[in-house]
């Protein structure tokens, strides 16, 4: 995020750092540039591909369509996260977000381990002139005043020394969700979109789609007009176009959601023929390996530069003889909502593991509330309107999904429990449990412990992720015969092992956590981590032993923790609790008043169900 200043170790440290540093001031003869390409992105945000290169008959995309036909384009790209700021982290750094929390959640800061440089940084050692015009949004400390030659609106190729090769990347925010808010009609006629199964077929929901493919087609002319100029500069024929979406779509339940909607995004280089050794198919050509765009490309700009991706960097080039067989991806906090979800995908299946399987698809969000769909779709909610498939975004999740994307384009038929799939489960399981522990997955450490972090949680014995996986699987099974082993745990030296363990009872259906109350009020008065305590609370509150006590401990916690995410951790829990959290009111309502954004917009939520006041349509993003 462009806020925040880097600490010195994250810019200059020994060794490997030291040597990109000298670089930096004593760049390559401008000359060598002949030998290198140089290295456009073109970055359109939340969208799937709505192109008509991918088959869409509705859209209208002729220089997307023309860049396909030039270049390679790939079947099955997606983001590492369904949200810009992870995704974002992973394309700058070349590390997943989760390798260094709290970076995985919506608007945070990453805590990066001290070997991590910026893709742009190891470029300009080289000798590129590297430009971003203009976001950033890297929920990292990372300065793009530091790691770039030029990060404005004004950033070009065109500022670049005489002859030097350069790497700009221009990002397009016509196609942001923000821009569907407010659209007017358009070209598109709403009769003529497809509405997927999940989403109810109302005016409101074709309106917004039918906009959206009149953003598209604004982009598409904006893509056009920054080739043009390419071709005008003589520059075309010495640079390799990449054309990629930094995550999936914004309709209802696309963007923050782990399906195709919120991941799957476009992919399109062209190669131009003096560098068509590089490419790894001819023009034309479409690749349909799974592919993690926001991992995958830092390795393969590197190596378009001549650089060996340092071996941290767990993306795959896409220049690469063999590719993985599988993409993954996440969620863990989306503005002020806490879900945690994992997922993988190979070229046919998805396979998602919910590990908030209590909290419902749809919490609110005031951000995403903007957009009408969202608003419709929650009124036919509570209006009883919906269909079974529809109505499911409203109620609480399996622990597992899994979807055939060739018979299910719209993820709708979960063949989890199908022992006909059975063998696809259990190999997508297996890779999915290997990934987590490969990349240390920081997201099971709750948001603002000190254990958060690339080298904290690397510390010995300070992350136990095998048991702490393991715990967390017990939890979202939810079985009621888990209680006993769930309550042990409680009083495991480690604490993100309590913090599953006491998330574990919290899932447990009616009353069936009432064995552990005693233990849990332990936990309540004693327990050093705010975190813990918050969850046992939520779990006496809801089983309704010492509820009294429990709201108390919410409310005292939401008004003076001097974290805000942990505040925030408390109002959530709140939020969950119905009449139950009427005493703690005067606090919500503060909340209400807060300048924290995420802190406002629950709280003021929160104080208007509890008044009997919301409605899907109340404004309280800003207001």
């Amino acid at each position: 995020m462009s806020g925040f200043e880097p600490s010195r170790r994250n810019v200059l440290a020994a060794g490997a750092g030291g040597a990109l540093a000298a670089a930096l001031t004593a760049r390559p003869a401008a000359a060598a540039s002949a030998r290198r390409p140089n290295i456009l992105w073109l970055i359109s945000e939340d969208n799937n591909p709505y192109i008509g290169a991918y088959g869409d008959r509705v859209a209208r995309t002729p220089t997307l369509d023309r860049l396909a036909r030039d270049g390679v384009r790939y079947e099955n790209a997606f983001s590492a996260a369904p949200v810009c700021a992870p995704s974002r982290f992973a394309l700058v750094t070349g590390l997943p977000a989760e390798t260094s929390g709290p970076a995985e959640n919506m608007r945070a800061v990453g805590r990066l381990p001290s070997f991590a440089r910026a893709v742009p940084e190891y470029l300009r050692a080289a000798g590129y002139y590297c430009t971003n015009n203009a976001k950033s949004d890297y929920n990292s400390p990372i300065d793009p005043a530091r790691v770039w030659d030029a990060s404005s609106t004004t950033a070009h190729w065109r500022n670049r020394p005489a002859d030097a090769p350069f790497y700009s990347v221009f990002t397009y925010m016509t196609t942001h969700e923000s821009q569907i808010f407010t659209a007017g009609p358009g070209r598109t006629r709403p009769e003529d979109v497809r509405v997927p199964a999940y989403v109810p077929d109302v005016p409101a929901i074709r309106e917004d789609r039918a906009r959206y493919y009149d953003l598209m087609e604004k982009m598409d002319g904006q893509l056009a007009a920054r080739l043009a100029e390419l071709e005008a500069d003589g520059l075309a024929e010495d640079t390799i176009v990449f054309y990629f979406g930094d995550n999936g779509g914004i309709l209802p339940r696309s963007k923050r959601y782990c399906y195709d909607s919120g991941l799957r995004t476009p992919l399109i280089v062209r190669y131009p023929r003096k560098w068509a050794h590089l490419a790894p198919a001819r023009p034309g050509s479409v690749i349909t390996a799974p592919i993690t765009v926001s991992l995958d490309l830092p390795p393969t700009v590197l190596g378009l530069a001549g650089l060996r991706a340092p071996s941290h960097m767990t993306g795959t080039s896409l220049a690469a003889r063999h590719r993985p067989a599988y993409a993954f991806g996440m969620r863990n906090r989306m503005d002020e909502r806490y879900d945690i979800v994992r997922t993988v995908r190979d070229e046919r299946f998805r396979y998602i593991r919910n590990y908030s399987p209590h909290r419902p698809y749809g919490q609110h969000q005031a951000y995403a509330w903007q957009q009408k769909g969202y608003q419709v779709w929650e009124q036919a909610h509570l209006d009883g309107t919906l269909t079974p498939v529809q109505e499911r975004f409203w109620r609480e999740k399996p622990a597992e999904e899994l979807y055939d994307l060739r018979a299910d384009p719209d993820e709708v038929r979960n063949l989890a429990a199908d022992p006909r799939h059975r063998s696809h489960l259990n190999r997508l399981r297996r890779a999915l449990d290997q990934h987590l522990l490969d990349v240390n997955d920081n997201g099971f450490i709750p948001e603002g412990s000190a254990l958060e972090g690339y080298d904290a949680s690397r510390a010995p014995g300070a992350y136990p992720l095998r048991r702490v996986l393991d715990v967390a699987g017990t939890a979202i099974r939810r079985d009621p015969r888990d209680v006993a082993r769930l309550t042990r745990a409680l009083a495991d030296d480690n604490e993100v092992i309590r913090y599953w363990a006491a998330s574990g009872l919290l899932m447990q259906k009616g009353k069936a956590a009432a064995p552990a109350a005693d233990a849990l009020t332990r936990i309540l008065t004693n327990d050093p981590s705010p975190q813990v305590r918050i969850v046992a609370a939520e779990t006496l509150a809801r089983l309704g032993d010492r509820t009294e006590q429990a709201v108390s401990y919410l409310a005292s916690t939401l008004d003076d923790h001097p974290d805000a995410q942990v505040r925030l951790q408390a109002l959530n829990a709140l939020t969950y609790l119905g009449d139950a959290a009427r005493p703690a009111l005067p606090a919500i309502d503060r909340a209400a008043r807060s300048t924290a954004e995420y802190l406002h917009n629950a709280g003021k939520y929160l104080s208007l169900v509890l008044a009997g006041a919301y409605t899907p349509a109340t404004p309280i993003f800003g207001a």
